[in-house]
């Protein structure tokens, strides 16, 4: 009984250390899908970290700055100029000029008083959209009037 003794516990043993061996394989795995995982966490919150510095705190979004322009200086056009839309502050500040250029007849007023509140409107809706939902729509989308 004792030669089953024996046996018994080498076949123990043996199952011991495969046990063991498959456990420092199995750490080992999990070590390297961790180290790859970690990897992958810091690239995507780098990732997600610029992105939030460019729609949000600073970059290209003009959103404060384009939106104060346009309330006070609206009729001009040079929020359309901040935001690159060329054609359409060209056009406002056209408007604008001729206003003035023709204010001695009636009409002329509403060419310059026009551009003036469409730059109010714009003012006002560039101000009361979230950062995200101005660069989406005004610099990523360019959407150029309203």
């Amino acid at each position: 009984m004792s030669e089953d003794n024996k046996d018994l516990g080498d076949k123990a043993e043996e199952a011991f250390d495969k046990a063991k061996d498959a456990a420092k394989e199995a750490a080992e795995d999990a070590k390297e899908a961790a180290s790859d995982f970690k990897e992958e966490a810091k690239k995507t919150a780098s990732e997600f970290s610029e992105g939030l510095n460019n729609a949000v705190g600073g970059g290209d979004n003009k959103k404060i700055l384009a939106g104060i322009l346009a309330i006070i200086l609206g009729s001009l056009g040079i929020h359309k100029f901040i935001l690159g839309y060329q054609k359409e502050g060209f056009i406002m500040l056209g408007v604008t000029l001729l206003g003035y250029a023709t204010s001695c007849i009636v009409v002329g007023a509403f060419f310059f008083w026009i551009p003036g509140l469409i730059g109010l409107i714009e003012g006002i809706i560039y101000l009361t959209k979230s950062d995200e939902e101005f660069y989406n729509t005004y610099q990523v989308g360019k959407k150029p009037w309203f």
